[in-house]
């Protein structure tokens, strides 16, 4: 079903940035774009969610946002060892802890500064190719199982092979818990409904919209989901290539 030209989306090896200059420049991505960062503990399995606030290569210093839930605030004072993920644009950022970090409040939130990573890790991940959906063919999904009291519904905005980004009316924040699996998602596929495990991974209320952003990854997909799946993504793909064509 794959032509030549999908050699492209092959998977590349992760590379390991070690200079303060292609460190530093590739956090900036994340803080400019506002990605969000999941922080987890080594001994826990709890995931919590922050932001790259500020950065400074001149003094080597970087500031994570405030923590979501905030009690794993009291894991970082303790000085366990924890690593930051994130994403941008397909790519996966990650470092280790590097050292304590220090509470700060002068600019009238709540951040915690530390030393700039030593190491990234950065992963361009190609073979999840991420196809977004056009604002008029947005397809209609719903979160449920038993995690819920009842089921969200909401719009499909992207999906690849390993997950999709969804939007919902009004703040639902509060209903949904990062690292979370919710046993029953569904998908209003042209070709017919699919419904699937997900993991939350980002979960984010846009207060000027009114309107909450979240990222699952499928979790224990079958065959049969992960062939439909497979198919959307490959249909949006050829779409995409036709209308680059056309623009041409």
């Amino acid at each position: 079903m794959f032509n030549a030209s999908s050699a492209e989306d092959a998977p590349q090896p992760p590379k390991v940035l070690t200079t303060p200059l292609e460190i530093s420049g590739n956090l900036r991505q994340l803080q400019d774009s506002h990605d969000p960062l999941i922080i987890t503990f080594h001994e826990r399995s709890q995931r919590f969610q922050s932001y790259l606030v500020d950065l400074d290569r001149d003094s080597n210093m970087i500031a994570l946002d405030e923590m979501i839930p905030r009690d794993g605030e009291r894991f970082l004072l303790a000085g366990e060892p924890f690593k930051v993920e994130g994403f941008h644009d397909g790519v996966r950022i990650a470092w280790e802890s590097n050292g304590p970090l220090t509470i700060d409040e002068s600019g009238g939130g709540r951040c915690y500064r530390g030393a700039l990573p030593s190491e990234v890790v950065y992963h361009q991940r190609r073979n999840a190719f991420r196809a977004a959906l056009k604002l008029a063919q947005l397809v209609n999904v719903e979160l449920g199982g038993e995690k819920l009291k009842a089921p969200i519904s909401g719009k499909l905005l992207d999906i690849s092979a390993t997950g999709c980004k969804l939007r919902f009316e009004g703040d639902i924040t509060s209903s949904l818990q990062l690292g979370q699996v919710y046993d029953r998602f569904m998908a209003a596929l042209p070709f017919g409904s699919m419904t699937a495990p997900v993991e939350l991974r980002y979960l984010h209320f846009e207060e000027r919209i009114s309107t909450t952003f979240a990222g699952v990854r499928f979790h224990n997909m079958s065959g049969l989901v992960q062939r439909q799946v497979e198919r959307f993504v490959y249909q949006l793909q050829r779409e995409a290539r036709r209308f680059d064509k056309d623009d041409m």
